[in-house]
């Protein structure tokens, strides 16, 4: 029976092309893998048999989807640590060299290195980018786990198996950081990695009963929202792969906070409603509160999700340019019918980077934190790099209108935490669900790309069959 696209998976009781795609699927993709601790390898070849060769020798040291959804029950009813993650993926520059047809994807095959797609994203020139992606990628080769010990012998056993035809030109460390609730923030000191698309009904379920629930807000996404066939692979109908988006971010934390000060300065607030600044460039406080739902933090772990902006509808709560607002808008961005905009949501996989001496959400003044060299390695698996990640950025976080502002009021903005372009002022309500506004100063852009690419994670399949080749 072919794989059913269209809903989410139930993996225990998969059969047929539903269990063999998840048998020769990559982790990670579906759910995420464990990443406290992670590098990237970023390659690129100079002989096409020794590549091919060197990416089939991966398998062995990688694990299905399958064998990852097995790990993470085992953890939970045996206390069974799980196996390292591998992954693989290749850019279109490393489909041509391989001389294998590249996925039909348009902007994958555009690639994030071109004019077009700067012009497209407002990236930045590829020339301030780090070293590493000044010239072209060929492929990447992922390693987690979430302990550090497993993950660099993992990482130690990859790098022995390339050849001396193959270029290791960049490497990125990701490590996890957690609050005082054990959940995982980036380096602002924010809840991240809330509201993901599920793909597999136990997860569904899992956050139905698990969490403040799903009556609100529904998370259940199909399988073609993150998977593609494999058309290189023996049987695309059951072998898949996904788009994946890396950029590294970093994150000038010093000029964010200096900024949040001078938000709450100009708000005139005062006390602990200062936190209410941050909150409101954000969206959530930095326990991950949602500011539409209440006017200070809470105390709720995990962090409440069941929430729209139905009875925001005019950002007095949650301002329309705040970055979960522009980036998930939950029905209200004014463009689209629900069902379209859910469909531009993404599968976002990211790990901070970077060591710094502050804790992210102690008490202490801006000069107290790091200006740079700390970040946001973000990830993302898509099932249309146009519909999806090129689609957020570019006509949701850089576009100053949107969400679509009512008749008579002025536009919101760019995100202020990822939008790329000119930065116009915003107007913000000085008391939450009041009237009285502030037109405040453009909150300057903290965050900038300092390399990326986009890459297609193909099967176990696929990467097995080039050792054929």
């Amino acid at each position: 029976m072919p794989v059913d696209l269209s809903i989410p998976l139930e993996w225990k009781t998969a059969t047929g092309d539903a269990a063999k795609m998840l048998d020769e699927l990559q982790p990670n993709i579906l759910k995420p893998h464990a990443r406290d601790h992670f590098t990237a390898l970023f390659l690129r070849f100079s002989e096409e048999k020794t590549a091919k060769k060197f990416l089939a020798s991966l398998v062995p040291l990688m694990k299905s989807a399958k064998t990852h959804l097995t790990e993470v029950e085992r953890f939970k009813t045996e206390g069974v640590k799980g196996s390292p993650y591998v992954g693989a993926g290749l850019t279109v520059a490393g489909y041509r060299f391989l001389k294998v047809e590249a996925p039909q994807d348009e902007a994958f095959r555009r690639g994030m290195r071109t004019q077009d797609t700067r012009d497209k994203l407002n990236d930045p020139p590829r020339s301030t980018f780090d070293s590493g992606y000044h010239d072209e990628i060929h492929a990447v080769v992922i390693v987690a786990d979430a302990a550090d010990a497993p993950m660099t012998a993992r990482r130690n056993a990859v790098l022995a198996l390339i050849p001396s035809t193959i270029s290791v030109v960049a490497e990125e460390t990701g490590l996890g950081r957690v609050n005082s609730h054990g959940e995982g923030i980036e380096h602002f000191g924010y809840v991240d990695g809330r509201s993901q698309p599920l793909f597999l009904v136990e997860d569904i379920h899992a956050e139905k009963t698990g969490t403040d629930g799903v009556s609100v807000w529904d998370p259940s996404a199909p399988l073609n929202q993150v998977l593609v066939p494999d058309r290189a692979a023996p049987e695309p109908g059951a072998h898949f792969g996904s788009y994946f988006v890396f950029r590294k971010l970093e994150q000038n934390v010093r000029r964010f906070k200096q900024a949040e000060e001078a938000l709450a300065d100009q708000l005139g607030l005062v006390g602990e409603d200062r936190e209410r600044a941050g909150a409101m460039i954000v969206g959530r406080f930095e326990d991950g509160t949602p500011l539409t739902a209440q006017r200070q933090e809470g105390a709720e772990s995990p962090v409440p999700n069941n929430f729209d902006y139905g009875s925001d509808i005019s950002g007095t709560k949650c301002p329309f340019q705040a970055h979960i607002r522009k980036t998930n808008p939950r029905g209200s961005g004014g463009a689209e019918p629900p069902p379209r905009e859910r469909l531009h949501l993404m599968a976002r996989r990211g790990v901070p980077y970077g060591e710094r001496a502050d804790d992210p959400n102690a008490d202490l003044p801006p000069s107290a934190r790091p200006s740079g060299g700390v970040g946001l390695l973000f990830m993302a698996f898509n099932s249309a790099l146009g519909n999806q990640f090129e689609f957020t950025q570019e006509t949701w976080a850089n576009n100053p209108g949107f969400p679509i502002p009512a008749v008579g009021v002025k536009p919101p903005g760019l995100d202020p935490v990822i939008g790329q372009g000119p930065r116009p002022e915003s107007v913000y309500t000085k008391d939450w669900a009041g009237s009285r506004t502030v037109t405040a100063d453009p909150f300057p852009q903290a965050v900038t790309l300092k390399g990326g690419d986009y890459f297609f994670m193909p099967s176990l399949a696929f990467l097995r069959a080039l050792g054929k080749g």
